[in-house]
């Protein structure tokens, strides 16, 4: 039977019960070395840092040193509680087998390693594209998003990130692979509506009261003509910018072959964590002037975007449609309540 010819769903058993499900989490080999080089990384930050940051983050660029150490953390302890959310949530419905939606082992591994190739070229490719129009490095996410920036991109690159991210990441790849793979191979399709559409309303409403009362408030700043205006610009931006190409980059593409791969969802999630982190590995925010400055920012990168790159597989995993995390946890939370403010900036709209 070929890929397209599989069934529109193929569904694996109930899901078992949190307290069996977090007995496996924590007896297992790859989050017990996680947590070891997540502790080893702030030992090394300490050591380094000596009580500074290099970083352009001038959002909580004012904070104590110690506020600014422990925050990944504290994001990395809202997360498990968001993960457990989702598998309550989600406990009594039937989970998709994503492992059914990849191909065989050999074909998944030979498509692993080409769109990994690919995802690096394609960001050596932002990063020389914008060096020649002199603009920030593309990453992920937009210079400026989500901690500020001492220089505010223009609107042409603005513009020349969102469209470089969605053309290199989202169209070529989904077209790629939607030749040979269905919607629901590629996450992309719901096998429970009801069920999709509580999680997504559940998630975001906690991931925006925390970003609203613990990260950023900056939005109330604005004058209700600035967020009518603001708000839908920014959705549109980032949805091309950084939620479509992480959705079917990562979330479509790479983690139904990482659970073919490794045959375990928790070693699935931690894979999706590393990828969703590696794909910011030149955020704006990072200072290289440096081997010191270097280290500290690529650890940075891996503290601050493991934890939602896990979330997000936490999510598709639950429900088998990537469209869930797009909607709950990326493009309105955190991009739209956190990130409005300076598209408003950007765009001078009064």
């Amino acid at each position: 039977m070929s890929v397209r010819d599989r069934p529109a769903a193929t569904l694996a058993a109930p899901s078992p019960s949190l307290g069996s499900a977090l007995r496996a989490i924590v007896a297992h080999r790859g989050v017990q070395t996680a947590v070891a080089l997540w502790i080893a990384g702030y030992l090394l930050v300490l050591w380094l840092a000596r009580e500074s940051l290099p970083f352009d983050r001038p959002s909580v660029a004012k904070l104590p040193f110690a506020v600014q150490l422990a925050a990944p953390t504290i994001g990395m302890i809202q997360i498990f509680v968001l993960m457990a959310v989702a598998f309550l949530v989600t406990r009594r419905r039937v989970i998709p087998d994503l492992m059914t939606r990849a191909p065989d082992r050999g074909v998944a591994v030979r498509e692993t390693i080409q769109v990994l190739a690919y995802a690096l070229v394609g960001q050596a490719g932002g990063w020389i594209v914008a060096a020649l129009l002199g603009y920030h490095p593309f990453s992920f996410h937009l210079a400026g998003s989500v901690f500020g920036h001492t220089t505010t991109p223009e609107p042409a690159e603005v513009w020349m990130w969102a469209v470089y991210n969605f053309l290199i990441f989202a169209v070529a790849p989904y077209a790629y692979f939607r030749r040979r793979y269905s919607a629901t191979d590629l996450n992309l399709r719901s096998s429970n509506y009801g069920n999709d559409a509580i999680l997504i309303f559940v998630v975001l409403a906690i991931e925006s009261a925390f970003e609203l009362t613990v990260f950023d408030r900056s939005i109330f700043s604005l004058t209700p003509h600035q967020m009518l205006l603001g708000a839908p610009l920014t959705f549109l931006l980032f949805f091309i910018g950084t939620v479509l190409p992480t959705m079917v980059l990562i979330y479509a593409i790479l983690l139904p072959r990482y659970l073919r791969l490794t045959g375990s969802a928790v070693s699935t999630v931690l894979l999706g964590g590393l990828t969703y982190a590696a794909m910011h590995i030149v955020e704006g925010w990072s200072a290289f002037d440096s081997p010191r400055d270097v280290v500290l920012s690529l650890i940075f990168v891996l503290l601050t975007y493991f934890g939602p790159g896990m979330m997000k597989g936490v999510l598709t995993l639950r429900t088998g449609n990537a469209w869930v995390h797009a909607l709950s946890y990326h493009v309105v939370a955190p991009h739209v309540i956190v990130d409005t403010p300076l598209v408003v900036t950007i765009f001078h709209i009064a």
